[in-house]
């Protein structure tokens, strides 16, 4: 059982798998959100020497149990990368698990290499789900390069986009679209404009300015400029319009699960603009201790997704915390659009702690200043009473003195 994409290293698992292997390869496809001809895909599959190709419609399944929970995390690994890809994979496991059964298959498998995470993130979700399946990577054994593949693909009259002039490999979903290989090996490169296929250059973008509207409840995203639309078709929209203004290009230089620094360029457009918007909402609603324990809990969740621990028992836990804190995350965010950059342009809630008659300085003030010299005595205490109680310091002892230099 192929978890399937029609991309370079899946394409040649096929040939690979039957003529290395003696296996029958059944392949499944699941659209996640990219943009892919899924009945195009299924009939590569076949032709490739599939015995049979399953394709599944999972985009909105995908939004609704994957990318909220993250999003409602404010799920960045590292601190910058959405976790587009990651996200995907648990997915796409689950659904691999139940054809395999279905099929009766002995064996999954996954065109992942030996070095990257992808293989960590498909074998742990797979034998999260069932143990008594084998785990293939067919990459991760022949030890082929990306030039080698390529041959081995027009040797057995394979069509992939790879190419020798173009070795970029690419991964795409709702939430991200990440691209690596060729010059992006060197961190010292500046990525040339034809990685990028969501975005335009913030050099080219609009002069003008573009707000949107978002709305949210329970922390997750409901409508877009007035408009209620499913979390999918939402995040396609979003993402065509922060695109157009060259919004979410990420170049990051990131620690890989296997002990690897890695330099990944990420095209997340709507994650960029959603994730800076529920974090200008929870800064509005959520009191600061709330706020400050949270962000230990997101940094430790996006990791748990890094890692391939979407089904452990933790996430699972995090998760419930997570839920919790969002119950009064619903009200209205606007943001600003130009040239490359998301930035709050206002927010409104009816669970607000802002106050104006507690914040303003002009008149119709509540707050009692009279109070906060009491406040502040008994905030200090600790801290007096430790000064208090410090030993004395240690007076230096004297220099010597110098006997008198007799005048001649």
């Amino acid at each position: 059982m192929l978890a399937y994409s029609g991309g370079l290293d899946t394409s040649v698992a096929i040939p690979w798998l039957r003529e290395t292997k003696g296996l029958d390869v059944v392949t499944l496809t699941v659209d996640v959100g990219q943009p892919v001809d899924l009945e195009r895909v299924r009939a590569k599959a076949e032709a490739s020497g599939a015995v049979a190709a399953y394709v599944a419609d999972a985009k909105r399944e995908f939004a609704d149990e994957f990318v909220v929970p993250a999003l409602r995390a404010n799920a960045l690994y590292e601190g910058v990368y959405p976790v587009s890809t990651a996200l995907a994979r648990p997915l796409i496991a689950r659904h691999l698990v139940a054809i395999a059964r279905k099929e009766h298959a002995a064996f999954v498998a996954h065109g992942c290499t030996g070095k990257g995470n992808d293989q960590v993130r498909f074998d742990l979700s797979t034998t999260s789900l069932a143990p008594e399946l084998g785990v293939i990577a067919p990459a991760r054994e022949w030890r082929m390069t990306r030039e080698e593949e390529v041959a081995f693909a027009e040797a057995h009259g394979i069509p992939v986009a790879a190419t020798r002039a173009s070795p970029y490999s690419t991964d795409e979903n709702l939430w991200g679209r990440s691209i690596e290989c060729g010059v992006l090996e060197d961190p010292a490169v500046e990525p040339p404009e034809e990685v990028f296929g969501w975005t335009r250059s913030p050099q080219t973008a609009p002069e003008v300015p573009q707000y949107v509207k978002l709305e949210f409840e329970r922390g997750a995203p409901i409508a877009l400029d007035g408009e209620r639309l499913p979390s999918d078709v939402l995040i396609e929209r979003l993402n065509a319009l922060a695109g157009e203004h060259g919004v979410g290009r990420i170049d990051h230089l990131e620690s890989r699960v296997v002990g690897i620094k890695s330099r990944e360029i990420y095209e997340c457009p709507a994650a960029s603009v959603l994730v800076r918007a529920h974090q200008a909402l929870e800064a509005l609603i959520l009191p600061r201790d709330v706020l400050e324990f949270k962000r230990s809990v997101e940094l430790r969740y996006a990791s748990l997704i890094y890692d391939g621990l979407w089904f452990a028992p933790l996430r699972e836990a995090l998760d419930a915390f997570v839920r919790s804190t969002q119950e009064r995350i619903s009200g209205e965010v606007s943001m600003k659009l130009f040239k490359g950059t998301a930035s709050i342009a206002g927010r409104r809630s009816p669970y607000s702690l802002y106050q104006p008659s507690l914040a303003t300085y002009a008149s119709g003030d509540r707050f009692r200043p009279e109070m906060a010299e009491g406040f502040i005595y008994v905030w200090g205490l600790p801290a007096r009473t430790w000064a208090a109680t410090a030993p004395a310091p240690v007076a230096a002892e004297a220099p010597n003195p110098r006997p008198a230099r007799r005048r001649t």
